[in-house]
């Protein structure tokens, strides 16, 4: 366990979320794909299966390699293959060819979100863990933020909206290059690799169980707010897409701040009842604003529902990290699979809204809330709890 902490070997390994943020670039790129090549919904919509569809696949191979490749040099690898993503668009651009880029991407993504987790626990101690995981997302949520700012501004400024992914791809050489030049003492595991059985075995613990289901809930939430905000406000204020878009834009800048503000306050507060808290405050405004019809309220709402759950991902993360961290690849690969199951929510959400409306929809992820409240009863707050 490290007792000190290197801002040298911290940072490049902090920064290195901006890159991982870069996934979030699939939203504002699916809308201009389908408006230039003149696509349904449907058909548009591949472009996010072709990414979160690598999640599921390689989550948990990732994590059972992890030990034998390096934590440090499987991050690098993920980078090359995001920048790959960034360049192809740049050369070709066609439908086909941007799937294929963002299956690369999806694959880079699962490879970095598998294996900067465990990468962080070999540079930070462990009561700095969640602060530091806290502080990686929101670096994440920069790169999330800035993305649809940076494709509009280009598409305005220059007529291409694809540039975005050449200023993308040069803050990932920057990135990779920083973490490559510098020298990180990974701990040694006690044992080199793992099974696919002994991975998914981990889950008869109970509190990992929770953990992964809390991941998928949490991940559902986020894409069934970032999705379904803008239907509800062209629902219930009857404005145009261009304003209710600004929903989605308050949801990202409402978990920017959350996250930096919550990477300050999880230094020296509870990260068990801070998680109680935030789900205490997202719960009620999530229901109140169901029934509003204002679009100043509903707004005011979406900040404040977005502040509160924008730590939760990392909380939970460090919870399960710290309950079994000799299994720390293991368990990333694990929480990381959940991310591509938190996807089955918008389906779900789709049929709600074809039945009802978008409010029947949006309360499903109340239901997922109540869980995550659930869940902040549950955990408890030492650094190892293995029993």
């Amino acid at each position: 366990m490290k007792n000190r902490i290197s801002l040298l070997k911290v940072l490049p390994v902090i920064s290195s979320f901006f890159v991982m943020g870069i996934v979030d670039l699939v939203g504002i790129s699916t809308n201009y794909v389908k408006q230039d090549f003149g696509l349904r919904d449907s058909i548009a919509n591949l472009l996010p299966f072709s990414l979160f569809l690598w999640f599921a696949i390689l989550s948990v191979p990732t994590s059972m390699i992890l030990n034998s490749l390096g934590r440090k040099r499987t991050v690098i690898i993920s980078m090359m293959l995001t920048l790959l993503a960034m360049i192809i668009p740049l050369i070709v651009y066609n439908f086909p060819i941007m799937l294929f880029a963002f299956a690369l991407l999806g694959i880079g993504n699962t490879i970095i979100q598998v294996s900067i987790n465990p990468l962080l626990t070999d540079v930070v101690s462990s009561d700095r863990l969640t602060s530091s995981l806290t502080m990686g997302q929101f670096i994440k949520a920069i790169a999330a933020f800035l993305g649809p700012i940076i494709a509009s501004w280009t598409a305005v400024r220059f007529g291409d909206w694809k540039l975005v992914f050449l200023i993308y791809g040069l803050v990932t050489i920057a990135i990779g290059m920083w973490l490559m030049l510098t020298p990180i003492k990974e701990e040694t595991p006690k044992q080199k690799s793992s099974s696919l059985g002994k991975t998914f075995a981990l889950l008869s613990d109970k509190m990992i169980l929770l953990f992964f289901i809390g991941i998928l809930f949490v991940v559902g939430i986020d894409v069934g707010l970032n999705t379904t905000v803008p239907k509800l406000l062209i629902e219930k204020c009857n404005i145009p897409l261009e304003k209710a878009g600004l929903g989605t834009s308050l949801y990202f800048i409402a978990r920017t701040i959350g996250t930096f503000i919550g990477a300050l306050l999880l230094v020296s507060f509870s990260a068990k009842k801070f998680f109680k808290i935030s789900m205490l405050v997202a719960i009620p405004a999530l229901f109140v604003m169901l029934f509003l019809n204002e679009v100043w309220a509903i707004l005011t709402l979406i900040f404040i529902v977005g502040f509160a759950v924008a730590n939760v991902f990392s909380i939970i993360v460090s919870f399960a990290l710290k309950r079994k961290p000799e299994n720390a690849n293991e368990i990333s690969g694990l929480l990381i699979m959940g991310v591509a199951g938190g996807a089955i929510i918008l389906p779900l959400m789709g049929l709600l809204a074809d039945a009802f409306n978008q409010s029947v929809a949006m309360a499903l992820l109340l239901l997922l809330m109540g869980y995550l409240l659930y869940c902040s009863v549950m955990v408890k707050e030492e650094n190892n709890v293995q029993k």
